[in-house]
Formats: C-alpha cells, structure tokens, sequence
C-alpha cells in the first residue's frame, strides 16, 4: 500500500503549466499580495485566455469556458483552445469534489483509494477537448518539432490526464504514466523556451513531493525518472508563482499548500489572502484562511 500511495504523491502538479510572461520582473501588490508581471501584463492588455484564467480563479467556469472559445474560434488550429478548454473542465470538476481544499491535502485524503464520484457529461466533455488539443499538436510539431504552443499543449494534456486519474479516478499508475509524459514534455518546451516559466509547475511540486519522502523511496523514483529535491521544488513553484502568466496564482495554491504541510502556517496565510484579495469570487481563499487561523 505505501508504495501505491507514493505513486500518488507525484502527480499534483503535473497538469498544471501554461504560458508566461517575457520577463523576470515583479510587481508589490497589496498587504499579503504580490502581482507578478504576467499580471500587470494581462491588466494592460488581456486576452481571451487572460480573461479566461481569470474567471477560472474567480470560480466563473461558465464564464471561463466563453473566454476560451471565443480565443479558440479565431485560432481554431491553435491546440491551445482546447486544452484550456480541458483545464477549466477539470477545474471545475475539482471544485465540485473539493478537491482543492487545503483539508484534502494535509489529511493526506487524495492517497486514500476510494473514487470520487465525476460528472459524466463533463468528463466526455474534457475528453473531446484532450483530443482536440493533442490532435492539433503533434499537426503543428509534423511542421515545426520545437513549436513551443504544441509542446505547451502536451504538456498540459497529459497533466491533465494525470490529476483526473489519481485525484479523481484513483488510477494511480496510469497518472503516474501520464506524469512522466507531461514531465517529458515539460523539459522539451523549457529546451526551446526557457522563459515560458509556467512549465515549471509540473517539475516544481513534483520536486517538493518526491523530495519530502524518505531516501529510499525518492532512490526508486530517481531510477524510475522522476528526481525530488524540496529545496528546488519550492524554488521553481516561486519562480512561477512571481514570473508565470496565466499559472502564477496556482502555484501560490500550491505554494500555500507546501507551507500548510510544513507547518509555517503565517506564509500560507500570507500567500491565502494575496489571492483572496486578487479574486474575491473565490470563497476557498477564505475558507481556508479561517480554519488555518482557528488553529492557532
């Protein structure tokens, strides 16, 4: 059994990279909140997929999915449509389950073997946009191998594909399967574009999860592909969470997530209420703010 739950661990983060900001620089926010360039960006001049993410944050998944494609519609041979099409689905379905909830993680309750129960119609919804978006990939990887919104759509699908198979269907070596692709992927497109620091997320909490387990275990994994190291995860998540475009807000989830685990409640607090503050539709952020407080 312990070996099953330590397949499960590495497959958080995996679905979660995207596109980012051209630059390193950060913009101070608000008490307790820090916009990163992508966000200042987006403000200037959002697009559909800004618009998009946004809503995503703001819990507005139906709003979320017209942003992305009324994007689609005028890019229809850009993979990008659909797959983000795919991450608003899946959003939306962890936020039903509650799967986001800070609870879920500390009590370890993702490990346990149980299914969740999806949505039917939404799954084959999420399937057909995986589909899309793979398809209309690798046609533009057949022009161009190093096009980095191909490979950005593969690494996201097969995320994707690796957080509904272990968080929700409890199909832990086939989301460790698609971990792998999405990690693969992953290092292809920081290869052609190392500024597209979105794509950190996967190998970012990967690295922290692994890096968390005893020697034994993060050796195995290392042989199977898959290295930990704590300290580096949590470099990365930061990276995305102050230069990431679309991706920056979840790795501070993430970030919040890592922190609630290692005990330093005050920066989870701190990270909580920057979003809580930047998408006040969101009513998780304070949620889990109030029971992190009641704990003191």
């Amino acid at each position: 059994m312990r070996g099953w739950r330590i397949f499960a661990c590495v497959v958080l983060a995996a679905a979660l990279q995207g596109l980012t900001s051209t630059c390193a620089q950060t913009v101070t926010g608000g008490p307790g909140q820090q916009k990163t360039l992508g966000d200042v960006v987006s403000a200037a001049s959002p697009t559909a997929l800004d618009r998009g993410f946004a809503d995503l944050y703001n819990t507005e998944f139906d709003a979320a999915q017209r942003e992305f494609t009324s994007w689609e519609a005028v890019n229809p041979d850009n993979p990008l449509g659909p797959v983000c099409e795919a991450a608003g689905f899946l959003f939306s379905e962890f936020n039903r389950l509650g799967v986001l909830e800070g609870q879920f993680f500390t009590d370890n309750k993702f490990l346990e073997a149980h299914k969740l129960s999806p949505d039917p119609t939404l799954r084959e919804r999420f399937d057909r946009a995986i589909a899309k978006a793979q398809k209309l990939a690798e046609a533009r990887r057949a022009k161009n191998k190093q096009d980095s919104d191909a490979l950005f759509s593969l690494t996201l699908a097969n995320g994707l594909l690796a957080d509904y198979a272990q968080l929700i269907e409890k199909r832990n070596l086939a989301s460790l399967h698609y971990t792998r692709l999405a990690s693969d992927w992953a290092q292809q497109l920081l290869a052609v574009d190392p500024q597209r620091y979105d794509a950190l997320l996967a190998t970012g909490f990967t690295k922290y999860v692994i890096g968390s387990l005893s020697a034994p275990f993060r050796w195995i994994l290392r042989m199977g592909g898959l290295p930990g190291d704590k300290a580096s995860g949590i470099a990365d998540l930061k990276t995305v969470s102050s230069q990431g475009r679309y991706l920056a807000s979840f790795a501070r989830i993430l970030l919040a997530i890592a922190y609630v685990r290692d005990n330093d409640k005050p920066r989870a607090i701190e990270l909580l209420s920057g979003l809580r503050q930047q998408f006040p539709g969101n009513s998780l952020f304070d949620r889990e703010i109030q029971r992190l407080q009641a704990q003191h």
